[in-house]
């Protein structure tokens, strides 16, 4: 026989601020009437699973790319081939054009790009494992957007959760950019 598992678990701190986090994005999407994309490598679809678990996310979140492989990176969201090769998957040149991407093969006007090393292997001293490259972009507004390298500590699983928190973060503060630039910009 088989004893049935609790249902009733705690939620941790971060799960606690990813809940929190997305909730707020999406009453901030939904106030602007825009909606969004992801584009995730290191982070395996880890944002999109955020967003996804509010109820009614649907209003707001259209698609998610999980690329992890360069060749994907380059057939799905058009990331130039030069460009990975001259950068690198983890750069945040190719964040930025993963996000861009995004934003041009789906009809959401906001976008967040994850690409970093993970670990426990992979890292190199220029780019050691918890580095991760983000950008955020909007597509009325293409000034607002920004690129960003973060050095996170910890296992895998800490790497992907910390990057996970701090694209819901960017895309807060990149709407907040947005609604107070003149024109959009």
């Amino acid at each position: 026989m088989i004893a049935a598992a609790s249902m009733d678990r705690v939620e941790t701190e971060d799960e606690a601020e990813g809940r929190r986090l997305a909730q707020a994005l999406g009453a901030a999407c939904l106030d602007r009437g825009w909606s969004l994309v992801t584009a995730e490598s290191c982070t395996g679809g880890g944002v999109a699973e955020l967003i996804t678990r509010i109820p009614g996310s649907s209003a707001w979140y259209e698609c998610g790319f999980v690329v992890y492989q360069n060749r994907a990176k380059e057939q799905l969201l058009k990331v130039p081939g030069a460009l990975l090769q001259r950068y690198g998957a983890v750069s945040e040149q190719t964040a930025q054009a993963m996000a861009q991407g995004a934003l041009e093969r789906s009809p959401a006007g906001l976008a967040v790009a994850v690409t970093g090393i993970a670990g426990p292997d992979g890292g190199s001293a220029q780019k050691p494992v918890g580095t991760v490259c983000l950008a955020w972009w909007a597509r009325a507004a293409p000034r607002a957007g920004r690129t960003v390298t973060a050095r996170f500590s910890g296992d895998r699983q800490a790497v992907r959760g910390q990057a996970c928190l701090l694209a819901l973060r960017g895309l807060l503060e990149l709407l907040h950019r947005c609604a107070s630039a003149p024109d959009g910009q």
